[in-house]
């Protein structure tokens, strides 16, 4: 009975310290989020090749989680043309404008470059405009997932809470043939363009002190 009484003891002081550490480690968790580390900003997307073009616009809204990493949310818009699509013949032309959003993370091995990995769901209007002019325009709607990955350069990036501008390359490896990063050649395969975006990263919150570019 005594043992019992003993261990029973002794469970009760483990939850109450296990309790403790928990509200401990919650509080911490509160504290840790700064609301200097949020930021805002995006970039203009570029791409072309012999086929075609792709311009877009994709502001974004983020965090700052250390020096080392950032994560956010990234809106698009996005306007597409393709020539040469081969759907009834080799000089159809295809016309596309694409809304969609997603979330990406960038991770900064050293200050002045970094990786990135970017998921996004896409909302595509298609217009498929026929060589043949008896042919009719034809129209569609559709959905289609990106994941793009790749990495850039930036210049000003010290520390969090800096302006800086910079400059990626990225690429669709999920190559769905809706996306409006991919081309789809004569013999129907999907081909991946390089997308290049250049932007600037704007910190929110910051003293007089903060948020200059650096040279």
């Amino acid at each position: 009975m005594k043992n019992i009484l003993l261990l029973i003891m002794g469970l009760s002081f483990t939850l109450h310290t296990m309790a403790q550490d928990d509200s401990t480690q919650t509080k911490k968790k509160k504290i840790t989020f700064k609301k200097d580390h949020l930021f805002t900003g995006g970039g203009v997307t570029l791409a072309f090749s012999s086929n075609g073009t792709v311009l877009g616009a994709s502001p974004v809204f983020g965090y700052s989680i250390n020096k080392w990493i950032d994560a956010g949310l990234v809106f698009s818009y996005i306007y597409a043309s393709q020539r040469h699509y081969a759907f009834y013949s080799y000089d159809d032309k295809l016309k596309q404008t694409t809304v969609g959003g997603g979330a990406f993370v960038r991770i900064f091995p050293v200050k002045f470059l970094f990786v990135q990995a970017q998921a996004e769901k896409n909302f595509i209007k298609q217009t498929l405009i026929p060589d043949d002019n008896t042919i009719p325009r034809q129209t569609v709607k559709v959905s289609a997932p990106s994941f793009l990955v790749g990495g850039g350069y930036c210049n000003g990036r010290e520390e969090v809470g800096d302006i800086f501008y910079y400059v990626s390359i990225l690429f669709d490896v999920a190559k769905n043939k809706y996306s409006p990063y991919v081309e789809i050649t004569e013999f129907g395969n999907v081909t991946v363009v390089p997308i290049i975006r250049a932007g600037l990263q704007i910190p929110l919150f910051q003293g007089r002190s903060r948020g200059r570019i650096h040279k």
